[in-house]
């Protein structure tokens, strides 16, 4: 079964191709998702990365949370599930 990671402390420049082959060291990289602002488009530091079992996720945060990726030390946890933001149903007014 799939499991997703979150990854944190990136650095504005990394590509989601650069994290598919960092991450491709502990295992086969399903997704790679990096978040980037709306307004900007630049990258707001952080991603997800879904590798394609638990146990490859574990690898890869045992292999990389806190190590130095192109000059930063990364924070790789289990990505929590989404929640709930309060008002997200109400219509936009604009």
């Amino acid at each position: 079964m799939a499991a997703k990671l979150f990854v944190g402390n990136l650095p504005y420049e990394t590509t989601e191709t650069d994290l598919q082959d960092h991450f491709g060291q502990a295992g086969s990289v399903l997704a790679v998702n990096i978040l980037q602002d709306r307004m900007t488009g630049r990258s707001r530091g952080f991603g997800f990365v879904e590798m394609s079992s638990q146990e490859e996720a574990q690898k890869a945060i045992s292999l990389f949370h806190q190590q130095d990726f192109q000059g930063r030390a990364l924070t790789v946890d289990s990505a929590k599930a989404k929640e709930q933001r309060p008002g997200g149903d109400r219509p936009h007014n604009g």
